[in-house]
C-alpha cells in the first residue's frame, strides 16, 4: 500500500497511481487473474486513496478506461 498523503480525491491523482501500481503487477508473473481481478486488487491495496474512498465505482470505470487508452490490457 502507498502512502496517500499527496493524493487528491480526483481522477487524475488515482489514474498516476493505478498506472505504476499496474506495471508493478504486470512485472509479477505469479497471478494469473483475469484483468477485472487485477484491477480489484489494485483498488483493495489501495483503498484509502481518497478517490476509491469517495467514489470507488468510478475508480474502477477510471482504471478500465487507462487500460485500453494506454493499450496496457
Amino acid at each position: 500500500m502507498q502512502d496517500h498523503n499527496n493524493s487528491y480525491n480526483n481522477a487524475d491523482s488515482f489514474a498516476m497511481l493505478f498506472d505504476e501500481a499496474w506495471k508493478k503487477n504486470k512485472a509479477k508473473t505469479v497471478d494469473n487473474l483475469t484483468i477485472e481481478e487485477k484491477i480489484e486488487k489494485i483498488i483493495e491495496e489501495n483503498k484509502d486513496h481518497p478517490f476509491i474512498k469517495n467514489s470507488r465505482s468510478e475508480a474502477i470505470n477510471v482504471a478500465k478506461f487507462r487500460l485500453r487508452l494506454l493499450q496496457l490490457e
